[in-house]
């Protein structure tokens, strides 16, 4: 709790910084300070460029600390300590003589939302940061060159550490960064020092010495309940100064993260989040409740935040393991079993809940314990209902997939699952699992091989999505659906297809057979693109074979194909014949080299 001394001395400080910010002004506020009443609720820029010399100005922002909020309802105990300090900030105020009594008949005109606007602003000044972001997407059609490069801003602010947390969607594929810190001309060379896409969330660090002068950090605070009040302050679209929201929590719980395309834990607010917001700090009281990160479409105030217990578990892994971690899956799919005649057939007693066990990923070690069929009943302790949510705070509840992505990389799980009727005890080390089709490529070239003007590459979402906004029905149907639902069977395994063909007198009349996925050469099952690479290049055979999709071939004399890839590559000006990451160890240096000229 906040005290009201305290208080006074920040609000002294804020008025001399002369600063130009939004606030809320709600139904019923009484013309205080140059504030109009309204009828509705809006947003209007205010002024203070006086300085507590002059009584007038300094009489009405006393008024406006002096709201109903919980600071000024303290026990008397404490009210007493705190009078001797309004009495000594009134005194530093020009010796004006304002007496406490004036503040407090004046303070009921206005609300609550104002004093958390100034509170927040103070707290954020020294940081929050503007990110100024020169990024380059790469072009999946044509893999071996980028886009053209853009510029974009976002929000940052800064943590324990001398570092920088903002979205990673903010810097995602980016080419160079900058920071600009609040009243400040100048901006800073920054670089990425660890992302995390599912997240949502990235770290910045600044060598620049003089960059940290006057920044302080930030703590992080708890989860908020629902309709705390929490206000964002970022540097969203519309303007170049930092600007304060206010909003309320509406609702906790797991939800897509559209950058990365996972589920995880959000807290949705009815504060305005525009592109621009990404990254800022959502605060509550004097610490952190999350980072503003994502917005719904469609829908008017309605934003989310990543709540503490996210940020927390990407940086714990950042520091324990000097990179990203990644977040545990159980490798599971689940199905509710609220229908009395399912849950009779799979012989659960009347009082037992869980979820039954429709799909296993080969590569989790739940595979390894678990069977098609079985039924979860707990996990590490915690029941789990037949609509397959567990218990969160007040009378809330939550999927338990929460409770497996907070676990960290290699922690054991403990499963209470009926089988057949009877209970078992199982213990499952929990991984980061990556999909077949990897849903996103940020911050890397994508793979490419290129052999007689045939371009093979391993399917990719990004790639599905340079088929427009509406990829998923543009796209080709039998690679989208695969995309979505096929899982890995082996270790580093691809899906690898024919991406297009680029014409040659030696591959005319294979055109029609793009976008079909390779499953052999040379009779040997394809496990990924360098796999295709090596044995396409093993030079034994006469003849090169390609088993694809639909049953289709297509055959290729050796020699004669080497020889015309020279030719194509020089004829469509593509640099090499395949990405870098394909390349032997010996000779990626000196490719990389020759890519950075």
């Amino acid at each position: 709790m906040l005290r009201i001394g305290s208080t006074l001395r920040a609000s002294r400080r804020l008025l001399n910084r002369q600063l130009h910010f939004q606030c809320p002004i709600v139904a019923g506020d009484s013309a205080i300070a140059g504030i109009a009443p309204v009828r509705y609720r809006r947003f209007i820029p205010f002024n203070y460029s006086s300085s507590f010399g002059n009584i007038s100005a300094s009489t009405s922002f006393f008024s406006t600390l002096s709201s109903n909020s919980s600071i000024f309802n303290a026990p008397n105990t404490e009210r007493a300590e705190e009078n001797d300090s309004v009495e000594s900030n009134l005194s530093v105020a020009g010796d004006a003589g304002v007496a406490l009594s004036e503040v407090e008949r004046v303070a009921p005109r206005l609300s609550d939302g104002i004093l958390d606007a100034y509170l927040a602003i103070e707290l954020a000044l020294d940081s929050v940061v503007k990110i100024f972001t020169v990024s380059s997407s790469p072009n999946y059609f044509l893999p071996w060159q980028n886009k053209s490069q853009r510029e974009t801003t976002g929000s940052g602010f800064v943590i324990p550490g001398k570092r920088i947390l903002t979205n990673a969607h903010v810097v995602a594929d980016h080419t160079f960064v900058l920071v600009r810190k609040h009243g400040s001309p100048t901006k800073y060379r920054a670089t990425v020092q660890a992302v995390g896409h599912e997240c949502d969330l990235a770290i910045l660090v600044v060598e620049s010495e003089e960059f940290w002068e006057g920044m302080n950090p930030l703590e992080l605070g708890d989860v908020p309940f629902l309709q705390e009040a929490v206000s964002v302050v970022g540097y969203p679209q519309g303007g170049d100064n930092i600007s304060v929201t206010k909003g309320v929590v509406s609702r906790v719980e797991p939800t897509q993260y559209v950058h990365g395309a996972s589920q995880l834990l959000a807290i949705q607010i009815d504060a305005a989040i525009n592109p621009g917001n990404s990254g800022g700090p959502a605060i509550m009281g004097d610490k952190v409740a999350g980072v503003a990160f994502q917005n719904l479409s469609g829908a008017e105030n309605i934003g989310y935040i990543i709540p503490v217990p996210v940020i927390k578990h990407f940086i714990a892994g950042v520091e324990e393991r000097g990179e990203y971690a990644g977040f545990c899956s159980l490798g599971l799919s689940c199905q509710p079993t609220e229908n009395a005649q399912i849950r009779e057939y799979f012989q659960m007693q009347s009082k037992m809940t869980g979820v039954l066990v429709s799909r296993i990923n080969p590569l989790s070690d739940a595979s390894r314990v678990l069977k098609k069929d079985d039924i979860i009943l707990s996990f590490d302790g915690v029941p789990i209902a037949s609509d397959g949510t567990v218990p969160f705070r007040n009378r809330e509840r939550i999927s338990f997939d929460h409770l497996v992505s907070m676990k960290k990389p290699n922690e054991i799980a403990e499963l209470k699952v009926l089988r057949n009727g009877e209970v078992h005890d199982f213990k499952i080390t929990l991984h980061p699992l990556q999909p077949l089709v990897p849903v996103h490529q940020f911050d890397k070239l994508p793979s490419y091989f290129i052999f007689a003007g045939l371009v093979f590459i391993p399917l990719t979402q990004p790639f599905l999505h340079e088929y427009g906004e509406e990829w998923y029905n543009t796209s080709p149907r039998r690679l989208c659906e695969r995309a979505l639902r096929e899982l890995p069977k082996k270790p580093g395994e691809q899906f690898i297809i024919l991406s297009q063909v680029l014409m040659d007198d030696i591959n005319a009349g294979y055109e029609r057979l793009a976008e079909l996925q390779v499953k052999k050469v040379n009779s040997v099952e394809v496990l990924n693109l360098k796999h295709l690479r090596q044995l396409v290049e093993d030079g034994n055979q006469k003849n090169v074979r390609f088993d694809l999709d639909d049953e289709r071939v297509i055959v290729l004399n050796y020699e004669s194909a080497r020889i015309a890839t020279s030719r194509i590559l020089k004829r469509h000006r593509i640099p090499h014949a395949m990405s870098i990451d394909l390349t032997d160890e010996q000779n990626a240096a000196e490719l990389q080299s020759a890519c950075s000229i």
